[in-house]
């Protein structure tokens, strides 16, 4: 056969129902984790918390049926198939700034599986990761063109674009170089269950063990051997905890305050911010998901309470509505937002700390860097994902926050992945998941900012403004078409 393949363009309906289909499969097989978290932690039956799972793919498969439903559109009534090749990149990434901007949730956004391509993933210091998705639609891009060309053309553009992806995947053979560090840190993995029933005899038993790793630890870090090019540990940092912590309240302010002291160390925790000035534990009111800062005094200097709260988890959106699903906000707190991202200053040293969730969007990550943070500290507890495959996902788009912003993160996690990444994205030393332990990180400051830092999702807006502009022109063209009839 001469002439290209006789492939219809679907219409717009089936194209739509096509992508949502295909984003159904998406959301349930790399969200599956949603159904157990729902279930063990969240008080729902197993049919409801299934249910929930369900509704949650349906309502995010849109964005996936949009993108095909707009793809479709973008071909036009000529049924010009390479308008559409054209397009596909710039939509899909103007859909993935929908997700995070409209829906909140960008979780797994496409550029995030080349993580450890270091070559490929550079790029995100100018794009953002919406750059590397970009370039992975691209190569789809053009390897499914060679499919609509005549046969004598095929076998050229098959081999140009098999050989663009395998360029651009040798990326991942390329073993950047080692970054020196020159500071360290101490990231306590607490390995507390969920589940586990407080009583007060419980929490200041387990309060005492944490302090006592924690400052023997510190102590052992800092009397490394002397030809060792760090420095002494000098911040101890705890994860997002289940354990009733309160800023407010004496019994976990004394021994946190006494284990600076004896550790001579700056101490970041997770803990629930009060808003009152004093509070009894268990007590949820007026309550933030918070980060804490002590300094080596044992003083409580500054405290950062979360900005970007987690639906179902952390609040009730539309409380009426989803008044089933509230179970699992009972289980972990009805939690108060956030205003600020200035860092946290630790005697000089800039701390950009988030929380959790936070670090799916590269979009509000970045604003910690740009307002001067030298070092990204990162607390999470993903214990309630359970053994699936959630925690190395969040893992992955942390790194990715990593390389985008050319800074060090410090990941402490309450079960794993405890770690300390580099700006190339490298977990350059970690714990073993669930196990109680502290692992001494390396890191380095700087105060240089990426353009991504400082510009933010400049290239997936300018993705977001080209195809509507495609699909203005391609509306007004097909308006002046009928006119001249």
């Amino acid at each position: 056969m001469d002439g290209p393949v006789n492939l219809q363009a679907a219409r717009p309906g089936q194209a739509f129902l096509l992508a949502y289909v295909s984003g159904i499969i998406w959301y349930a097989g790399t969200c599956y984790w949603i159904y157990n978290t729902m279930h063990e932690h969240g008080g729902l039956s197993a049919p409801v918390a299934l249910l929930a799972l369900f509704l949650f793919c349906l309502y995010l498969g849109l964005y996936h049926g949009f993108f095909g439903l707009l793809l479709s559109l973008a071909v036009g009534p000529g049924r010009d198939k390479r308008r559409a090749l054209v397009a596909a990149p710039f939509l899909w990434v103007a859909v993935e700034l929908a997700r995070e901007r409209v829906t909140g949730f960008p979780w797994n956004l496409l550029g995030t599986a080349q993580v450890d391509n270091i070559s490929l993933s550079r790029i995100t210091t100018w794009t953002g990761v919406y750059g590397v998705s970009f370039e992975i639609m691209l190569v789809n891009v053009a390897l499914a063109a060679a499919f609509l060309v005549p046969e004598k053309k095929r076998s050229m553009l098959l081999i140009a674009s098999l050989t663009a992806a395998a360029v651009l995947q040798a990326g991942r053979l390329v073993d950047a170089p080692v970054l020196p560090a020159d500071h360290a840190a101490l990231l306590v993995q607490e390995n507390i269950s969920v589940d586990t029933p407080w009583t007060r005899a419980a929490f200041e038993g387990t309060l005492r063990e944490l302090a006592d790793l924690s400052v023997k630890a510190a102590v052992s870090g800092s009397s490394r051997q002397p030809d060792s090019k760090l420095g002494n540990v000098d911040l101890i940092v705890w994860p997002e905890s289940p354990a009733p912590f309160f800023t407010a309240d004496p019994l976990f302010r004394g021994p946190v305050s006494q284990m600076a002291r004896d550790a001579r160390s700056w101490v970041v925790t997770g803990a629930i911010g009060n808003a009152v000035a004093t509070q009894s534990v268990g007590s949820a009111s007026a309550a933030f998901n918070s980060a804490a800062l002590i300094s080596p005094s044992g003083d409580w200097t500054a405290r950062y309470d979360k900005v970007h709260l987690v639906p179902f988890g952390e609040y009730l959106p539309f409380p009426r509505l989803f008044a089933f699903a509230g179970g699992l906000t009972k289980e972990v707190g009805e939690f108060g937002t956030g205003t600020s991202r200035a860092p946290l200053d630790a005697g000089g040293t800039r701390l950009g700390v988030f929380i959790c969730y936070e670090s799916v969007f590269p979009g509000e990550v970045r604003q910690f860097a740009n307002e001067g943070a030298q070092v990204f500290v990162n607390l999470s507890n993903d214990g309630w994902y359970g053994d699936s495959g959630a925690y190395a996902q969040h893992l992955n788009q942390t790194r990715m926050r990593a390389i985008e912003n050319d800074r060090w993160i410090l990941s402490a996690t309450n079960t794993g992945v405890t770690a300390s990444i580099d700006p190339y994205g490298r977990t350059v030393a970690r714990l073993p998941r669930k196990e109680r332990g502290a692992l001494v990180a390396p890191y380095a400051l700087t105060s240089v900012t990426t353009f991504y830092t400082r510009h933010g999702d400049w290239f997936a807006w300018l993705c977001a403004i080209i195809s509507a502009g495609a699909l203005l022109t391609r509306f007004v063209t097909f308006e002046k078409a009928k006119g001249s009839q």
